[in-house]
């Protein structure tokens, strides 16, 4: 019999781990953010006004500061993000980048319009462990009304280069 065969004792891995995690109903946290342009949504967010999306719950993504096309994002793997490698999954991190080029082209669009991904291109640069802080840079490199594309980056708390992403988003409404 194989190892892959034999089941393995519960009592060797310890006791199961578990988090809860909580999250604001996503419909009445968008309605309350009606009428507001997205710089305005994403800065109401990171003050607290407003609560963040389901998403950032889930994977404990916090917006650091908000500007004009750009964004920065920061997050704190843990262990439950790990792959069979015991690294945190890749998809930790291009969910990131996704996420904060996807907020970097909603900086520049106006109440009503919203955005979705049309590709995203991402580059993993260094393997990232949980505990390992990483900070996300996203921005506008080209706007458009109906297609608008970005690039963004990941870096660990030493500054080193984590990851890269070039995306286009499609503009929705507006124009």
């Amino acid at each position: 019999m194989s190892a892959l065969e034999r089941p393995a004792a519960p009592a060797a891995f310890g006791e199961p781990r578990r988090r809860t995690i909580t999250w604001h109903d996503p419909h009445a946290a968008a309605q309350a953010a009606r009428g507001l342009a997205g710089r305005e949504l994403l800065e109401a967010i990171a003050a607290g006004r407003l609560p963040p999306p389901p998403i950032a719950s889930v994977l404990g993504f916090e917006i650091v500061e908000v500007g004009d096309g750009e964004v920065r994002f920061a997050v704190t793997p843990d262990e439950r993000t790990y792959n069979p490698l015991g690294l945190v999954h890749g998809g930790v991190t291009c969910t990131l980048l996704d996420s904060a080029i996807g907020c970097a082209v909603h900086t520049r669009l106006p109440a009503g319009v919203a955005y979705t991904t049309i590709d995203l291109q991402v580059s993993f640069l260094r393997p990232v462990r949980a505990g390992d802080r990483m900070l996300a840079h996203a921005w506008v490199t080209k706007p458009g009304r109906r297609v608008a594309f970005a690039q963004g980056e990941v870096r660990d708390d030493a500054g080193r280069l984590v990851a890269t992403a070039t995306s286009s988003l499609l503009v929705l409404g507006g124009g």
